[in-house]
């Protein structure tokens, strides 16, 4: 989940001023962690306590109430008794990763990714993206196989990954749909040769480059291992100790690197 962390971070500056290039500073001087940062760290946490994503996503998320939430979402977290409010954006993928950790079969995998997102996003196109991110993880990390992914994914959601990032960037804009983001995200992973590459496949689509990093981060986490120490060392100085140390917990549970 680092590796969405990570990818949340480097797409950060890039969300309101795109870029069409890899070519770009990995970390640029006001690159910070987002929502998608604080919201993957709630799933994680709601798996390590008791499993009620509802109330540990909404306590966490009031922590940071800055953190440059969707309107809808702003909204549910300022609501003393939330409840789904049938979003199909790209919210329930970016924040599903540590699903894809946690869970050692595909249908806990699939069903834990509903739950997840169905405290808000209860579209079928939300839980679909949801779902397509957290198995998309759990392959990565238990397979190593991209054409497996490809074909699993593909099969199961429908999605088109057969676009090369470079057909996709040209006429790619701001989307923050899942299922204008997702597919994405997952081609730039697939098309990688390193972390840091899938990033830089992910940010240069000129989208929603914060999701699209998150998304494409945590998979190629999975999928490549340990992240690179200076990426590792950035996201440590700019994470609060509260999402660090939460991080750190969860990946000493489930034994990633």
């Amino acid at each position: 989940m680092i590796g969405a962390i990570a990818g949340d971070i480097i797409g950060s500056v890039y969300e309101h001023d795109p870029i069409k290039s890899k070519d770009f500073p990995l970390f640029g001087r006001s690159c910070c962690f987002t929502d998608d940062t604080v919201l993957t760290v709630a799933i994680a946490k709601a798996i390590l306590g008791d499993g009620d994503y509802r109330r540990t996503v909404w306590e966490t998320g009031r922590q940071y109430p800055a953190a440059g939430y969707g309107a809808s979402f702003i909204d549910w977290l300022r609501s003393m008794s939330p409840e789904p409010y049938g979003s199909w954006g790209n919210g329930s993928a970016m924040r599903v990763s540590p699903v894809g950790f946690a869970f050692d079969t595909v249908d806990a995998v699939l069903r834990e990714a509903e739950r997840s997102a169905e405290i808000s996003h209860n579209h079928p196109e939300g839980i679909k993206g949801a779902q397509a991110t957290a198995l998309a993880v759990f392959l990565a990390r238990k397979t190593r196989d991209k054409a497996r992914i490809r074909e699993e994914i593909t099969y199961r959601f429908g999605y088109d990954l057969r676009r090369s990032v470079d057909e996709i960037r040209p006429s790619y804009s701001f989307d923050i749909s899942c299922q204008g983001t997702v597919p994405e995200a997952i081609v730039s992973f697939l098309e990688s040769d390193s972390f840091e590459d899938a990033i830089r496949n992910a940010v240069s689509l000129g989208g929603d480059s914060d999701t699209l990093a998150c998304i494409t981060g945590g998979i190629a986490e999975a999928y490549y291992g340990a992240i690179p120490r200076h990426i590792l060392c950035k996201v440590r100085e700019l994470l609060t100790e509260d999402l660090w140390l939460s991080s750190e917990r969860f990946r000493e549970k489930h034994g990633i690197l």
